[in-house]
């Protein structure tokens, strides 16, 4: 059976430029629903979060507001959380996995990630060890400030070069961030050497596949990112 390893922000905070400690965590929809679709698939998944605490859902995606307007697509995200409650309250430690037990890693946005996942330096040897197995190595919307933390033994990024997108400056700012972070991600990956690229509309679908990298912008990106690993896996001519 194949397997994911979902890394998931164990913060429920993110620092913006003054100071302030922004409430969020993960995004809700990027972690169920690709969840989903591995489960579907009859993958293994395996939930772990740096210290093995339990992770925080950004509450703001579960509002109508971030959901097209719709109070039921919030609940039935809720829902679904719900019916996995007993993996996130109980996820392994993110540090202490090992790399050759998987198939692949997947991280699910929310700003959490920019505040840990983005300077762990043993998730960056973790993301690494995926890289160098030829194994996906996937994340989306905010997801991607996790990958930042992989480096080569030169110090430089380990995905400088790759096609990539993630959530985009004209996102950030129309959720009423831009103004107020400390650095905005797809600056950051554009200056640590990414070939970034977003949908020409904002919050359309964008899934960029480059080599084993494996990226979503937004939450509109999550399903097709998903069972687009879900292909990469299960065709024998592929990746595996």
């Amino acid at each position: 059976m194949s397997s994911v390893l979902i890394a998931v922000t164990g913060v429920d905070y993110w620092t913006l430029a003054d100071g302030t400690k922004h409430p969020c965590g993960y995004w809700p929809e990027e972690l169920a629903t690709p969840h989903r679709v591995f489960d579907h698939a009859g993958l293994e998944i395996t939930i772990a979060t740096p210290g093995a605490v339990i992770p925080t859902a950004d509450q703001a995606g579960f509002s109508p507001e971030m959901n097209g307007g719709s109070a039921e697509a919030g609940q039935r995200i809720a829902d679904y959380l719900t019916s996995i409650a007993d993996e996130l309250n109980n996820p392994k430690a993110l540090e202490d996995t090992d790399p050759d037990a998987f198939d692949f890693v997947f991280v699910p946005g929310g700003h959490g990630p920019m505040e840990d996942l983005a300077d762990s330096d043993r998730f960056g040897e973790i993301i690494r060890s995926f890289h160098d197995a030829g194994k996906p190595v996937a994340a989306v919307c905010h997801g991607p400030a996790a990958l930042l933390s992989a480096r080569t033994d030169g110090g430089s990024w380990l995905f400088a070069g790759h096609k990539m997108t993630a959530f985009s400056n004209v996102e950030e700012r129309q959720v009423g961030f831009a103004d107020r972070a400390m650095w905005l991600l797809e600056d950051r990956l554009v200056s640590e050497g990414g070939v970034y690229s977003a949908a020409q509309q904002p919050w359309g679908e964008c899934v960029v596949v480059d080599r084993n990298l494996y990226t979503g912008q937004n939450p509109a990106s999550s399903e097709g990112l998903a069972r687009r690993l879900v292909d990469a896996i299960t065709d024998s001519s592929g990746l595996e």
